[in-house]
């Protein structure tokens, strides 16, 4: 693929790749013996559908805790808080664009069944109870799951018809690309989305200016914009939803100034919304290093200028007793800044 992504086709060809609505069946990627696989702490499981991840607080010196599923599935599962929790994961086989960064290699998103295995949601969750010590946290990911967004529904259906709506915590993420979720899904498919319990949604934002998010995504700058609409979008649903943010860039210059804006543009969605949004540090893993050239080592270099804006602006938007609040006590949908 060269050039830039040419989101909304790609979207389309990916969905049409990874969904069989008339058997209610996904494409999950294969991660047993795959480049991935080397990345993971325990061998894949379910068949070579899944894995377990550790979700943990602890995030290296400079960057803020990451609570995120953390604090969401304690407070659903009434657990006591933990600086980690595990979750099994299942990735669809499918994204729209083409972070560099990713720790998914590329070859594993193209929707390739060669790659993958179609399955329904009741397969995934016949596996998922066959699991030893399973973790209380399912975690569907990507790829970009809302090229489907079928799947999160689904889920939750075949959890409730076993009776487990109330004892596993369902956590998704999105990248923000699409509008699938209102597009594909029937109202009544929202309605079950809305109002499920014990599920959190968390969205990614790639870049905080056109210029990071191009960079990162390989997708054009301006979407970035569509991030923001379709984040205003799921802040007016019922949905408990979080956010992450990637602050790779390759130019520092006027740094602060933008990332000002960033903030100021996540605040006039909601005033309280910057605290509900964690950046996450980038870190090579070993899909990563193929694609790595010297501007993307910059690019890793460059996150500590911006978290360092990031943090000098929440300081300046927010007391230190608000920034310590629990994350799931913030309200995302107070209020915009004036």
């Amino acid at each position: 693929m060269h050039g830039l992504i040419d989101t909304d086709k790609f979207s389309s060809a990916l969905r049409a790749k990874s969904l069989d609505t008339a058997n209610r069946r996904l494409l999950i990627t294969r991660l047993g013996g795959s480049e991935q696989e080397n990345d993971f702490t325990v061998p894949a499981n379910c068949g070579g559908l899944g894995r377990i991840r550790h979700f943990k607080r602890d995030t290296p010196i400079g960057w803020p805790a990451n609570p995120l599923p953390i604090d969401p599935a304690s407070r659903a599962l009434n657990l006591s808080p933990h600086d980690s929790i595990r979750a099994q994961v299942f990735q669809n086989a499918s994204c729209n664009w083409r972070c560099w960064y990713c720790y998914v290699p590329f070859s594993l998103l193209n929707g390739d069944p060669s790659k993958a295995e179609w399955v329904s949601a009741g397969e995934l969750i016949d596996r998922y109870l066959e699991v030893d010590d399973r973790p209380s946290v399912i975690d569907l990911t990507g790829g970009q799951p809302d090229l489907v967004p079928e799947w999160v529904p689904w889920m939750m259906e075949e959890l409730q018809a076993r009776g487990l709506q109330d004892e596993v915590y369902l956590w998704s993420d999105d990248n923000l690309s699409n509008d699938f979720f209102w597009r594909y899904l029937s109202e009544a498919e929202r309605e079950v989305v809305e109002g499920y319990r014990n599920y959190g949604k968390v969205l990614c934002f790639k870049g905080f200016d056109n210029e990071s998010f191009e960079f990162n995504t390989r997708a054009e700058g301006s979407l970035l914009d569509r991030q923001f609409g379709l984040c205003d979008r799921y802040l007016q649903t019922q949905i408990d939803v979080y956010g992450y943010a990637t602050f790779t860039t390759p130019s520092r210059t006027d740094l602060a100034r933008k990332m000002g804006r960033f903030v100021d543009k996540l605040q006039s969605l909601a005033v309280n919304l910057p605290l509900r949004v964690i950046p996450l540090e980038i870190r090579s893993f070993t899909p990563v290093s193929d694609r790595m050239t010297a501007v993307h080592r910059d690019a890793i270099e460059n996150q500590s200028v911006a978290i360092d804006a990031w943090k000098n602006e929440l300081s300046k938007r927010f007391s230190s007793a608000e920034m310590a609040l629990n994350i799931c006590d913030i309200q995302p949908r107070s209020e915009v800044a004036s």
